[in-house]
């Protein structure tokens, strides 16, 4: 087996060993498009290891296509930096953490940074740390909420959500649920965005939940609403986002992802304005990104080799 990994794996330990020990393993991490393309072919590569995180590429026909790979081995649990459809078509097999379950419920990084990210956005962390960065000392502009009795909707009752859920009622805030795939009491998305100071999505990206998120649901927000994306940028419409934070119908929003994370990120409307004044935090998709997370991901996710 000759393997390409073309993620950082070299920091959790004991991961290098267990991976060199399944075949021949070249290590090309933060390379471009066409340097992991040379590698596939001059290396007659058949396994990738990767991950979205640090990847600013999609694996796509344009990289695959004449190479020997037929495995693409993610350790992730979402797909969306592998063109499926194609590997489907020229049988290329893929490996996930999708379904995994009795790993994935080991693993609430994601939940814990959701709920950073709102703690952050509430009591304005990141302004008052650059505030006193520049050597001032006037806390009359950064008076946040408090999380105790806030009303947090959320969307999406799987593994995180349930993770997120738990963490606002330790904090004593009052949860509202949207998720027509569970069987519990639940509110409907448009009460959800008249009544809750805070909305956190915890969903996949589908044909049903991509641009959920827009403006029919955020012209119905109450005033002072913050939202709070770990799950997918495009499950947002992030024109509509910028729109609603502009005129103030939209408080703060805290994201871990954005749409087209593999593009020119120039161009991304979120990161476009956020310094302008906004209350918006964005971090580079770091959801899963802890050494504990990753070292069980990615120990689980080479075992299958």
């Amino acid at each position: 087996m000759n393997i390409a990994v073309i993620t950082p794996i070299k920091h959790l330990p004991g991961v290098q060993q267990l991976i060199e020990n399944k075949g021949s393993v070249f290590y090309l991490e933060g390379g471009s498009k066409y340097e992991v393309r040379n590698l596939l072919l001059t290396k007659n590569i058949d396994t990738i290891l990767c991950n979205p995180n640090q990847q600013t590429y999609k694996i796509d026909k344009e990289l695959l296509e004449g190479t020997q790979v037929s495995l693409i081995n993610t350790c992730s649990t979402g797909m969306n930096h592998i063109d499926v459809d194609y590997c489907s078509c020229v049988n290329i097999t893929i490996y996930s953490l999708t379904k995994d379950y009795e790993l994935i419920k080991q693993l609430p990084s994601t939940s814990e940074l959701a709920f950073g990210l709102m703690l952050s956005l509430l009591r304005k962390i990141p302004e008052s740390n650059q505030h006193t960065l520049n050597y001032q000392w006037d806390y009359t502009q950064f008076v946040g909420r408090q999380i105790k009795d806030l009303k947090i909707g959320i969307i999406g009752y799987g593994r995180l959500g349930k993770m997120m859920d738990g963490y606002c009622k330790a904090f004593g805030a009052k949860t509202f649920i949207f998720d027509p795939y569970v069987d519990i009491p639940q509110t409907s998305l448009e009460q959800m965005f008249q009544e809750c100071d805070v909305i956190s999505l915890h969903v996949h990206v589908t044909d049903e939940t991509k641009y959920m998120i827009s403006s029919k649901l955020l012209g119905l927000a109450k005033k002072d609403l913050y939202i709070i994306n770990t799950s997918r940028g495009e499950i947002v419409n992030e024109n509509d986002i910028v729109e609603a934070l502009i005129t103030g119908r939209l408080t703060g929003y805290g994201a871990d992802v954005i749409e087209n994370e593999f593009d020119d990120l120039t161009k991304s409307p979120i990161l476009r304005v956020m310094n302008k004044g906004y209350n918006i935090i964005v971090t580079p998709h770091i959801g899963g990104m802890t050494i504990e997370g990753q070292t069980k991901a990615y120990k689980w996710a080479i075992n299958k080799l």
